[in-house]
């Protein structure tokens, strides 16, 4: 696949596919002239008296230097080996791909006035699945993500380091001339067109998007089977109880997918008539209302993200009547904040359905199955330490939910005195996704289990699909045995979607 990059922008699509999918990318002829025309009023004002931003000045608290012509490759050279001071952990490869992408969509904007080779070098690093060595710290979600973005300028400019499509680091320089690439030699305001902007955060937040979706139809699928296995009722899902009384469209899409998932499920027909129970228990009843309000927070979050991929974040900017203003535009807020509501949002889907796993656990609620769903209860604990790691990562979600970005702190002597923190509120949020994903492959796996307990009674067709699939690769009941693996492996089935597109495959989902 390649991806057309033009003045009209991208679509989460090609980023994600960029990102994750390796995707090539191609810059049009309109884009490139569109960069030599910004460019050509940079060069003017290089070449005038008057001090500008970027151009002939030193950078944030420093920016009331004027700075000679013959200094200014060293300026722009300066900026992006001081500013590449990241730290921890190496980011994984598809955030550095994804923040490379969206740096690039802004250039061929023809708003930053570089020139079109710095375009085309860092499409050519894509290309060639050059992939700089990005760290976990060092962007504050304001005037750029300035550490990381400087970390693959750094690159471009044939210094630092990259790994190659398996993972293995390379110095940069010789690397690139491997892959027959021309480091750059940056011209005034380049280094900072290069490192100014809200990339790796909206890159991030595109990713956790996709992932939270997925995870929600997922989370239909885990609670209808614990429905199931807790002789719930489907009555709750009816349609006429979501939209037309409570208009949240979230919340309508996951009851139509809960009541389709449990049609014809002989284990919920076999208590209908004769039950004694008037309701459900919240994590079962209202199963739809919580999820639901996931799915319409994910909505909202993408409205946003939409708005910031047809932005262009640099500063200062090239006009298009020519002038070059300076302006605000790199502040993260706006991406920051619903970095750190989906965190939220993620932490009570996983809250609910732990609430549920444990359900099916206890004797005591679970309507008739054996304690811990153990072979031989007393010899054997079954699946009780299951549900203590889902709720460890219940509570370390909790935990990633506290905002980031109302966490402001001031920098750069000042100037920078009010930060976003958006970074910092993806990284936690893309470890909530990974807890969240783990939380619902548990429950499924607990379902799973006790739904076959209810024997001879079978399951509805799209649970039975899902069971089924899950049992090519896990085994079902039996005496106590290593589940650490059992676990892992559900969790690399719910990543991968065969679990999934096993119910989808019986019904469609939203």
């Amino acid at each position: 696949m390649k991806v057309q990059l033009g003045l009209s922008g991208v679509t989460p699509a090609e980023v994600l596919a960029v990102a994750r999918g390796n995707a090539e990318v191609e810059i049009t002829e309109d884009a490139l002239n569109a960069m030599a025309h910004s460019r050509a009023v940079i060069e003017a004002l290089a070449a005038s008296p008057e001090p500008v931003y970027g151009v002939s000045t030193g950078f944030g608290a420093l920016a009331t230097r004027h700075i000679s012509p013959e200094l200014r490759t060293d300026l722009q050279r300066s900026l992006i080996r001081s500013h590449a001071a990241g730290l921890g952990d190496v980011v994984e490869r598809e955030v550095i791909r994804a923040l490379m992408f969206l740096r690039l969509k802004t250039l061929a904007s023809g708003r930053t006035g570089v020139r079109p080779v710095v375009a085309q070098t860092i499409a050519k690093l894509l290309n060639a699945g050059i992939t700089p060595i990005v760290h976990e710290f060092g962007s504050l979600g304001c005037s750029g993500d300035l550490a990381p973005l400087a970390h693959c300028a750094l690159v471009l400019m044939g210094e630092g380091f990259a790994m190659d499509r398996a993972g293995v680091v390379h110095d940069a320089l010789p690397y690139l001339q491997d892959k027959g690439i021309e480091p750059l030699v940056l011209a005034e305001k380049e280094g900072l067109a290069l490192i100014n902007g809200t990339d790796g955060m909206l890159g991030m937040l595109l990713m956790a998007i996709a992932d939270l979706e997925e995870l929600c139809t997922l989370a239909d699928v885990s609670a209808a089977m614990s429905i199931e296995a807790l002789l719930g009722t489907d009555a709750v899902f009816r349609e006429e109880l979501h939209f037309a009384l409570r208009p949240h469209p979230g919340q309508s899409k996951s009851a139509a997918n809960i009541f389709a998932l449990l049609h014809g499920s002989k284990i919920v027909a076999s208590h209908t008539l004769n039950d004694t129970r008037v309701q459900d228990a919240y994590s079962l009843r209202c199963a739809p209302q919580v999820n639901g309000a996931v799915r319409d927070t994910i909505e909202h979050a993408l409205l946003v993200a939409t708005r910031e991929l047809a932005a262009t974040i640099d500063n200062p900017v090239v006009l298009p009547d020519g002038r070059v203003s300076s302006n605000g535009n790199f502040h993260g807020a706006p991406i920051g904040y619903v970095l750190d509501f989906l965190a939220i949002a993620a932490a009570d889907l996983g809250s609910i359905s732990e609430r549920r796993t444990d359900r099916m656990l206890d004797v005591n609620r679970s309507h008739g199955l054996p304690p811990f769903l153990a072979h031989d209860p007393g010899v054997d604990s079954g699946f009780m330490i299951v549900q203590y790691t889902q709720a460890a990562m219940v509570s370390e979600n909790k935990r990633l939910a506290v905002p980031a970005s109302v966490d402001s702190i001031p920098s750069s002597a000042m100037q920078e005195d009010h930060v976003s923190m958006g970074w910092s509120a993806a990284r936690k949020l893309r470890q909530s996704i990974e807890n969240l994903r783990a939380i619902i492959s548990i429950e499924i796996m607990t379902a799973a289990r006790a739904i076959e307990l209810r024997a001879p009674l079978q399951p509805a067709e799209a649970t039975a699909a899902v069971i089924a699939e899950l049992r090519k690769h896990v085994a079902g009941a039996g005496s106590d045995r290593y589940l650490a693996p059992e676990m892992a492996t559900v969790v690399v089935l719910a990543q991968s979607g065969v679990l999934l597109q096993a119910a989808k495959a019986v019904t469609p989902l939203n």
